[in-house]
Order: C-alpha cells, then structure tokens, then sequence
C-alpha cells in the first residue's frame, strides 16, 4: 500500500474532546471517523488493525472447539421478553416497531438469540457440550460514551456461549477460556493486564471475571493485593477490623444542627468509625425507601446493594415529610416498618454505637444492635478502599487501580435456559435445563486500549503482531530517480516475500514524512535516502526505538523478512 493512495488524513493537533491519548492518537493517525455521539467509522489502518485482533480471537475460541455462527442484529422483542430483560433493561437499549407493528431491538448481546439458536437443535444430553461464538456488531445507546473506541455506542464484539450438562462441566470449560482469554491478550501485544473477580451485572450469574488492561486513564476502580487477590471495586469482598466498645446504655444527646458524619465526629470527640452512618435510597420501581447503616468511615458501594436487594435503586433527592425520616439524624431505632433496613456488615461486633435518634437535633450514644434492635442479617455493601483489609490474605495490603476492561468471562448458570424454555433430556430420560457460560471481547475497544498502553508522545507503537503493516518504507527525495528505485525494489521484494508493507514515496519534507510515520506507528521503520544510498546501506528502526541498523541494500529485504519473524515469536 503506497500512503499517496491511502484515504485519511494525519494532523498535528486533535479534536478539543479528545482527552484520552489513545482517542487523540487514533483520531490524529487517520485511524477513524467521528459520526455521532459513541459512533465512528474506521479508516483502512484500524481496519486492519481490528481485523488481526479478530483472527487471534478466531483462532483461540476455535482452538477450545468453538463454532462460529452469526446471530441477527435485529430481533424481536418477544425473545427478550421470554428472558425477561425486554424491561429490565433500560434505556441502553434500542427499541422499535418495524412496518408490520413488530416490537424490536437492537442487540446489545446476545444470550437470547443463542438459546433461541440451539434450544430446538441440542435435544439430547449427547449433544452437550458445546460453545458458538460470533464476531458482530452491537449497539448500546451508552449514556457515557467517552474515549473514542473505549466506551461507544455502536461495538464489534466476540461473544461466546456455552452449553452444558452440568455445574463441573462448566466449570472445567469456563477453566479453558480463562487460558484462551490470556493468551489472546498476550499475542496482541498487551503487556500489563490481569484478571480480576467481577460483578456480573445484567447478565447475571454468580460466577465472572473481567480482563483488566492497567491504565490510570480506566475507568473501572480495582482492588489488589500482592497476595494475588484481585477484584473490581464492584464485587471487592470488604473485611474490617472492629473494636467492640464498652458497652453502655442507650442514650439520647442533643445534638443541634449536626447533620453531617465531619460535624458529629467533632462534636463528640470521637472516630467515625464508631458511627452508624445511614444512607437514603429508594427503588425504581416504585420510591419506596431504603436505608443502609454502614460505619461512618466507609461508603456505601450500590452496585452491591442493588445486587443484594435485586432491585434498581437510587439516591434520595427530596424525602417526604410523611416517611418518617428525618435527614440528619437517621437511626435503626425507631424505624418505620414500611423502609427496608440493611445492615452493612462493617457494623458487626461494635457493641458501642453513636447513630441518629429519628428526631431533630438528636443522637444515641451506646447503640447495641443485639439489644437494642435484636437479630439482624448483616450485609457486605461497602465500597473497598487504599489499605483496607485483604479478604484472601487478612492483611492491611490493598491498592486501589484502575483499568480498561477488555474482556469478561460469566457462568450464566440455567438463567437464560430456563426462562426460555430449553431443555434436552438427560441420561435417565428426564427433561434438564443447560448451563451456560458467557465470554465476551469488544474489539475496537482492545485496540485502543492497546493503543494507549503502547504510544508515545508522537504516536501509537503498534506490537507486530496486529500493526496494520510490518514494515514502512520511506522513501526521502522521491524525485532522486536513483533513491526512488531503490525503494521500489524493496517494495516490491518485500511484498513478494509476504511482508505487509507500507510505502511512503511522497514528495513532502522528511519531518513530515516521519511524523506521519510516527502516527501510523509500525514497528519496523526502512528509510532509504540519498545519504544512506552514499554508503550503500538502507537504515533500519524500530518505532519503540530499540534498534538501529544500517544494512547494505542487497541484504535489506531478508534481513527485514528475518527481523518481522523474529519480533512475531517474540510475542
């Protein structure tokens, strides 16, 4: 490919709204479009780019028997409504009625229109295991589309499904895509990733990990541990040492106007940790109200509360005079039976409480849970935090991270089979209903990320194995007949070799030429010019910088062909 006839264009500066460096980069190299909000067209180069990444993917998935199958983007609603998510799921999704009055969707994933694939197919306990996966676009309308091909609206994805006839089976399986996950990673280039235990979310399960691209720049939060214990912020498990206290009577003290944990603590001379802090939610579905009474020095995580409660939930804005809550000064006792009560479990083993009395300008002082309210279930709904408590090791040693997520595993369970009515018969002739898992990998956003953790300040440095070219051939005095020959030899051997190359033969000035160069970010650099043609020598650089060579023109063509070979084992 010569850059002349390459439609795009590279720029000095990006667009104002571009405030990642892999959205500046991506934008900047002629590697995409802006259209619409989360949505983009791409350029021959990251065309290239994702479709490298989609052959790694191909081969891993069918490297663990996977069968490639294609699902429609367009469905009818009544096969998410078999699943019940046509009104779980929000406004993320889209939704539309085609010209016959049809309710339909878009697919943002693909759990329904799998069941619906093999439920009729796979009758037998014979025909299990077995996994089908796809490479497909998706459209989520994403309330937060930001960083280009991080977070869009309109995604290509590989999502896979697998089937099973038991928990174990599973569980063996969801072992090998585990691997796959990693090695996919690891020959796309990606250097600092990890997995991480995660929160399923609307796809439900009780089992799923999140492949984790660390990056300050993430927007997932993470705990780790050296121990090796690792999980998002979502479903990091939150161990606390407690104090119990003495205990003491239950005690009303004047309190006026300290609404706040900072002003209470002061006015008491005590630790926040020995606070009953309440926070105020209320569910979607119909405002009724829900408290969570966590130790004043921690925070409530709501993903966990929503999991807990299995209920959407959100902040309470205004609180209506008749609720029996009186902001500022919320307390356990006393309660209206009519509010959900959840007690996080940083509360337990603290026989000495400070929390609100339900009246204006009053606390308690010497709450005691058992006596004072009696048997309570508690709960872990608290966020995790820099030096907390590592629930796999006990020890103070959590750090807090943040990464790009570029991949997730599920074990979905029977939740999708059985709502939708799939079954096979088993060994002994009884109707049983599958087990699935689920895995999934957003291919633009791999590259990106990709981009992001291998760039500099001129521009990505692509890893050889998924660059949209091996080689890039520049080409300085093009109008020097005897320069622009040489480099159309090597163009030409290089080609015929199997090397992908891009040839650069403009009439521009040599900054220029490298700059762009530098955006298209290829990871071995071939510059034949007037000076090095002097000496009879081609100059040979990597885009990483970590070689340079000047090699005589007649051995150039091997010696690159070699160099590519040698830096694909690498990875």
């Amino acid at each position: 490919m010569k850059v002349k006839n390459l439609l795009g264009e590279r720029f000095k500066e990006a667009p104002k709204d571009c405030v990642i460096e892999s959205h500046s980069l991506m934008m900047r190299g002629g590697y995409m479009k802006y259209m619409a909000n989360g949505i983009f067209s791409l350029y021959m180069p990251a065309k290239r780019i994702t479709r490298k990444i989609e052959q790694i993917i191909r081969e891993e998935m069918d490297a663990i028997d996977g069968q490639e199958v294609m699902f429609p983007v367009v469905m009818p609603a009544s096969l998410w409504e078999e699943s019940g998510r046509y009104t779980s799921i929000g406004s993320e999704m889209a939704r539309w009625k085609d010209r016959s009055g049809n309710a339909m969707v878009l697919g943002m994933t693909h759990e329904e229109a799998a069941v619906h694939l093999a439920r009729d197919t796979a009758q037998s306990y014979a025909d299990f295991p077995f996994m089908i996966y796809q490479i497909q676009t998706k459209f989520r309308d994403e309330p937060r589309a930001r960083g280009g091909l991080i977070r869009v609206r309109e995604f290509t994805m590989k999502d896979a499904y697998s089937f099973h006839t038991s928990q174990a089976d599973l569980e063996d399986y969801y072992k090998r895509a585990f691997d796959a996950y990693n090695r996919i990673f690891k020959r796309c280039g990606c250097k600092n990733f990890i997995s991480v235990q995660s929160d399923s979310g609307m796809m439900g399960g009780s089992i799923s990990h999140e492949f984790m691209l660390l990056t300050e720049v993430g927007e997932d939060t993470l705990a780790i541990c050296d121990c090796g214990y690792r999980a998002n912020m979502e479903a990091a498990a939150v161990v606390v040492g407690n104090e119990p206290g003495e205990i003491a009577p239950l005690t009303e003290v004047n309190t006026p106007n300290i609404k706040t944990i900072e002003d209470l603590t002061q006015f008491l001379k005590i630790d926040a940790k020995k606070l009953a802090k309440a926070v105020v939610y209320q569910r979607n579905e119909d405002d009724s109200y829900v408290i969570a009474f966590i130790r004043g020095d921690l925070e409530v995580n709501e993903t966990k509360l929503r999991n807990y409660l299995c209920a959407e939930i959100h902040p309470a804005v205004e609180i209506s005079e008749d609720s029996g809550i009186v902001a500022g000064f919320i307390g356990p006792v006393g309660l209206s039976d009519k509010i959900t009560v959840v007690y996080d479990s940083s509360l337990k083993g603290i026989e000495n409480l400070v929390c609100g009395a339900n009246k204006e300008d009053t606390h308690f002082t010497g709450l005691n849970i058992k006596r004072d309210l009696g048997s309570v279930e508690y709960v872990d709904v608290a966020k995790t935090f820099e030096g907390a408590i590592c629930p796999k090791c006990g020890k103070p040693h959590i750090t807090i991270s943040k990464g790009i997520e570029i991949g997730n595993i599920f074990q979905l369970g029977t939740k999708y089979t059985k709502s939708m009515n799939m079954t096979y018969l088993d060994e002994n002739g009884e109707r049983q209903y599958p087990i699935m898992g689920c895995y999934g990998i957003g291919v633009g956003r791999l590259c990106a990320s990709i981009c992001q953790e291998s760039h500099d300040q001129y521009g990505p440095i692509w890893p050889m194995a998924i660059a949209p070219w091996q080689v890039e051939i520049c080409c300085l005095r093009s109008d020097d007949s005897t320069v622009r020959e040489a480099a159309e030899k090597l163009y030409s051997d290089l080609s015929s070799r199997g090397v992908e190359v891009l040839y650069d033969d403009r009439d521009i000035r040599p900054g220029a030429m490298f700059a762009d160069a530098d955006l298209f970010g290829i990871p071995v650099r071939a510059i034949v010019s007037p000076k090095s043609l002097e000496n009879g020598t081609v100059e040979i650089s990597a885009r990483d910088k970590s070689f340079k060579e000047n090699v005589p023109v007649p051995d150039a063509a091997q010696w690159l062909q070699d160099k590519v070979s040698e830096m694909l084992k690498e990875i």
